[in-house]
């Protein structure tokens, strides 16, 4: 699966199926307009979409500012989930941040996404503190995670 699957710069052309992918994965999903603005209006964003037989499957977002980075979203289908395209966007987002020269990567993730944090852990990400009622749906609190790449 994850062999056929081509990753590249997310495009306007992508946000429809992007806002889909998010409506499916998030209680509170970003919305079209906001990617918009992420794309065309944000400096500091980077977004890379996942491909497979010419429809979007997966995304990844991040705001690279000097030489750290902020993971905003992963997101795969729901039908795609656990093949290994959330950590393959992860990886390029890493090489991406390597090519930035940037130090380290950080991201929230809720203290319940138990499959997200291991995907993290896998990935070298440490767990450092949490934002409490992080989540504005369920005011879930939210884990930092953090990398430093060398």
């Amino acid at each position: 699966m994850s062999e056929d699957v081509v990753f590249r710069k997310m495009t306007l052309a992508d946000i429809t199926s992007v806002a889909s992918i998010e409506r499916e994965a998030f209680a509170t999903p970003w919305t079209e307009e906001i990617f918009e603005h992420e794309l065309a209006g944000n400096e500091y964003s980077h977004y890379i979409v996942a491909e497979l037989d010419g429809e979007i499957i997966g995304h990844c977002g991040m705001w690279i500012v000097l030489d750290e980075c902020h993971i905003t979203n992963v997101a795969v289908r729901s039908s795609l989930r656990g093949k290994g395209i959330g950590e393959d966007l992860m990886r390029k987002a890493m090489e991406l941040c390597r090519l930035n020269e940037v130090r380290t990567m950080t991201l929230e993730v809720r203290v319940s996404n138990e499959p997200a944090r291991s995907l993290y852990r896998k990935l070298g990400f440490q767990e450092g503190g949490i934002r409490k009622n992080y989540y504005t749906d369920d005011h879930e609190d939210g884990l930092v995670m953090w990398v430093e790449f060398e």
